[in-house]
């Protein structure tokens, strides 16, 4: 059985994927600084080293080890919220890559796969976006993501086996309910249960790929799974469904029932209008294909999310 450093193991897809880990029989450690994620998120048996993936002191302390892989989740992970502080976003996405490729390469760990995210296209076009697109991200944390992704190419040479997934909107039970600047789905979803109304930033029109929790876990087990030594790989995780924001808000509404109100007022800066994602290089190159559509997913979300009210 495998060792795997999870970074990130305190938040939503940190959680999940070292959830899946451990119940393969794996040994998992973590590094995260707690900033958005709970301890409690952190599956029992993990082993847990609390501070940022760029603090080299902490970073020492794994010298010894060998792991099999190491997958970095961790960092900022709001468009919105990289506008305020443009700094603290770059060391907790680009420097924190960076100094995990250094372990990489000191420790003889061959793969390193990173949670990249759509942002870094930018603008583009009303269809099917696919890994050519030209990159050009409109927030410092798309900008962030970028930069990783040429650090991970770059270390291919040193031996390390390098795959950036860029993540289209993530969703599912566990995300939080109580972050308001982070995941579309979950932050009208709480709206919805907590205050009986939405508020959307933007144009209803605005479009999205809504990609389920247990397909994104997936897309990185298919990832450490089929990866080729010595590479670099970028692939979409998304599901090449279109989905607009108003059709998200009347899925919700009708999910969690009752009157729920909903208005449309103001924007978010750096905020894409719309995208989704052609998963079909990363189908042929490791067979992952996403398994839920939106409405089942939601449908497990809506569920979980009214047990976490009721349960308060």
């Amino acid at each position: 059985m495998g060792n795997y450093l999870v970074t990130g193991a305190a938040g939503f897809i940190g959680s999940k994927l070292a959830e899946r880990l451990l119940s393969n029989g794996h040994s998992v450690t973590t590094i995260d600084n707690l900033s958005t994620g709970y301890l409690s998120n952190i599956p029992k048996g993990v082993r847990f080293l609390e501070g940022n993936c760029q603090d080299q002191t902490l970073l020492d302390q794994l010298s010894g080890e060998k792991f099999e892989t190491i997958f970095h989740i961790a960092g900022q992970s709001s468009g919105e919220i990289s506008f305020d502080d443009p700094v603290y976003d770059l060391q907790t996405n680009g420097q924190s890559t960076l100094q995990l490729l250094e372990l990489c390469r000191k420790t003889g760990c061959k793969k390193l796969i990173y949670a990249s995210s759509m942002s870094v296209y930018g603008k583009v076009e009303d269809k099917p976006i696919d890994e050519t697109q030209t990159t050009n991200p409109e927030s410092f944390y798309g900008v962030g993501k970028l930069t990783s992704e040429h650090y991970l190419r770059i270390y291919k040479q040193f031996g390390i086996a390098t795959a950036s997934l860029r993540l289209f909107n993530t969703y599912g039970p566990g995300q939080n309910l109580e972050n308001l600047r982070q995941g579309m789905v979950s932050i009208f979803l709480a709206q919805a249960l907590n205050d009986r109304s939405i508020h959307v930033k933007g144009a209803s029109d605005r479009f999205r790929d809504f990609v389920y929790i247990d397909d994104i876990v997936n897309s990185f087990l298919y990832t450490e799974e089929n990866i080729k030594p010595n590479t670099f790989s970028v692939w979409n995780v998304s599901t090449e469904t279109r989905t607009t924001v108003k059709e998200l808000v009347e899925m919700i509404k009708k999910k969690v029932g009752g009157e729920i109100k909903v208005k449309y007022e103001g924007n978010t800066q750096g905020d894409q209008f719309g995208i989704y994602g052609d998963f079909r290089l990363f189908q042929e190159q490791t067979g992952w294909e996403p398994k839920y559509t939106l409405e089942k997913g939601m449908e497990i979300m809506v569920n979980w999310a009214k047990e976490i009210k009721k349960s308060k």
